[in-house]
């Protein structure tokens, strides 16, 4: 079985795919997954050679995406396709979760990334743009039931907006059983700046109050053990550690390979494509990665 190198020594094992531009939220940061534009959707007969190649390449997880991935009908027939040798996880605003978790489950999905940004009703409908905390929150009690375990909760944190809910956030995380806070880097892709606020500093807080850190295999990310929560800090901008650990290859919702979250300019169109032709466009895409950050 063959295994995606790239030039600079990292194995491509995880492919992060983007199901769909659309999304129910207007959230005031969203990046897009990188994409600038969108021309719709990815068609399920290209997933499923999508699939096909990520497990003749030895690509071992694979994440959904969007937009909410949610949005997509045949969410359920895609998840259906992943290979057993793949473990699959989903990111989701989670305002439709508590509906479909059950089915989700059913059709093989392993865990989801779940979006919250505030845990006050006005902050949340201030970010989103749409008052829809109480569904987040019941999309989080139904993952947890149905086992799509753990759960990640993603948190960009937001100067002057949400930073004052750090610790709210941590006390909430000591409430569920399975769930990992993930606090993240703003990324601001018109600036190439971080947003303003100082994670950096975040991390040396709780670098203190920890009573274990992991360092995961992941962009080297740093995971922090406090008593009855899990923490794990996201930081890709100006991060040469993000970068040179990066196991990731993307493919955009209209259906093109695209090496780097940062970059726009080397993606390269799998649409339609089948055998041979889909394989070594695999390949040419894993030559064409590099860090964005050296």
């Amino acid at each position: 079985m063959e295994h995606l190198i790239d030039r600079y020594n990292r194995p491509v094992t995880n492919l992060r795919i983007s199901l769909t531009p659309k999304c129910n939220l207007k959230c005031s940061y969203c990046h897009r997954e990188g994409e600038k534009k969108s021309g719709g959707e990815i068609p399920i007969e290209d997933l499923r050679e999508i699939f096909r190649v990520a497990e003749l390449f030895n690509i071992n997880s694979v994440k959904l995406t969007g937009g909410e991935p949610l949005l997509r009908k045949d969410i359920c027939e895609i998840i259906s396709m992943i290979p057993e040798s793949m473990q699959s996880s989903l990111t989701t605003n989670g305002t439709l979760l508590a509906g479909c978790a059950h089915d989700l489950k059913e059709a093989g999905l392993s865990r989801v990334n779940i979006s919250i940004d505030s845990l006050s009703r006005e902050r949340y409908k201030e970010i989103s743009g749409v008052d829809s905390l109480d569904k987040v929150l019941a999309g989080i009690d139904a993952a947890i039931a149905e086992g799509l375990t753990p759960v990640k909760l993603n948190v960009v944190l937001l100067k002057g907006i949400n930073d004052t809910e750090i610790d709210d956030f941590i006390e909430f995380a000591k409430t569920k059983e399975n769930l990992v806070l993930q606090f993240i880097e703003l990324m601001d892709f018109s600036s190439g700046e971080c947003g303003g606020f100082d994670i950096n500093k975040l991390e040396e807080d709780l670098e203190t109050r920890s009573r274990t850190i992991i360092t995961r295999r992941m962009h080297h990310r740093k995971k922090y053990c406090l008593e009855g929560a899990e923490i794990e800090i996201v930081k890709p901008m100006h991060n040469n550690e993000f970068c040179g650990h990066c196991n990731r290859l993307r493919i955009t919702s209209d259906g093109f390979l695209k090496p780097c979250l940062l970059r726009n300019d080397n993606h390269i169109d799998i649409r339609g494509k089948r055998g041979k032709e889909m394989e070594d466009l695999f390949r040419a895409a894993v030559d064409a990665r590099e860090p964005f950050f050296k």
